[in-house]
């Protein structure tokens, strides 16, 4: 071929790839070729579900060759925001996070969009009626966790005459899993007229504050039969209240939670939480598979639900020697 010739054939190419990008509105900013690399803001370090979740991601990362950005919000959506326009500023292949709350993404979600950066949403969902904002939503099923706990609660005071009060130790006000735990929770128990939820409060998904307003509840309220915490944390704080008030946590208020890391599957081993309903963190292997596969423009499932199950005392002892978490 001569140089003139080579010279048309290579322009006519280079207009044809300008071509085909506007006409698909997508970005001409995506990275050089080399590893993935995956931007993933994480809610914070609240509670032991949210470590081991950590450091399943950081790990997972590191055995698939991708390259992690890691961003810590803080339990603030503002942080959280500002970390996904950085990412988006960097032009990493792919976007993950797990919301702080459900709503007001559809704006920086709308950016990453236009850039062409594809996103994954991770344990926590948000609240848009765009679809096409994210890619798929890796996660638990918060109102099934609700239900489970729920049913063990109609279960073991089915047949009952007497009014049984229960206080909740709600997680993060408008957070995916606060929202659809407790409905999931009075879908179930409102088929029964004496279980009745007296006292209702977020504890913040942290210990601390988990203690703090379990203390208040006790102080308010002189009879509670059971305690109902959004995840073991909480649940572990409201023990030390219940023990400092002079009682026995799981015998005299029975206690009921959501998660099984490895403090609260210890707790209900002794018999001091009575059902715990598990929420996994180890999401870190599905993530980057997932991200493997939306930054080669794969098509995957819009809701992926993890796989779990629930725990009493005796299944707690029996598998707390090979629990991961």
């Amino acid at each position: 071929m001569s140089l003139k010739r080579f010279s048309t054939a290579l322009a006519t190419a280079a207009l044809l790839a300008v071509s085909v990008l506007a006409g698909t509105g997508a970005s001409t900013t995506h990275r050089a070729a080399g590893p993935l690399v995956l931007g993933f803001s994480q809610v914070g370090s609240e509670s032991g579900w949210r470590t081991a979740n950590t450091k399943s991601v950081q790990s997972s990362a590191k055995e698939a060759g991708i390259t992690l950005k890691f961003s810590d919000a803080q339990q603030k959506q503002e942080n959280q925001i500002s970390a996904i326009r950085s990412f988006i500023q960097q032009r990493v292949n792919v976007i993950a996070f797990s919301p702080v709350v459900e709503s007001g993404w559809d704006a920086v979600l709308n950016e990453a969009k236009r850039a062409g950066i594809p996103v994954i949403l991770t344990d926590r969902a948000v609240d848009s009626k765009d679809p096409t904002l994210y890619k798929t939503f890796l996660g638990s099923d918060f109102v099934k966790e609700g239900k489970l706990v729920g049913q063990w609660v109609a279960k073991n005071y089915k047949g009952t005459t007497k009014d049984v009060n229960i206080v909740e130790l709600q997680g993060t006000t408008g957070s995916a899993p606060a929202i659809d735990r407790a409905k999931g929770f009075r879908s179930v128990i409102k088929g029964n007229k004496h279980l009745k939820i007296i006292a209702s409060q977020t504890g913040e998904f942290t210990r601390a504050k988990g203690k703090e307003v379990m203390a208040a509840f006790l102080k308010a309220n002189p009879h509670i039969d059971l305690l109902f915490a959004h995840n073991d944390d909480m649940g572990l704080g409201a023990i030390e209240a219940i023990q400092e008030a002079g009682l026995k946590p799981g015998k005299d208020i029975k206690i009921v939670t959501i998660d099984a890391v490895h403090d609260g599957m210890v707790a209900l081993s002794k018999g001091q939480i009575n059902f715990i309903a598990e929420c996994s963190p180890l999401l870190g292997p599905q993530l980057m598979q997932l991200a493997k596969q939306v930054a080669a423009g794969k098509t995957v499932p819009h809701r992926i639900v993890t796989i779990e199950t629930t725990f009493t005392p005796a299944q707690a002892k029996k598998a707390l020697p090979t629990r991961k978490y």
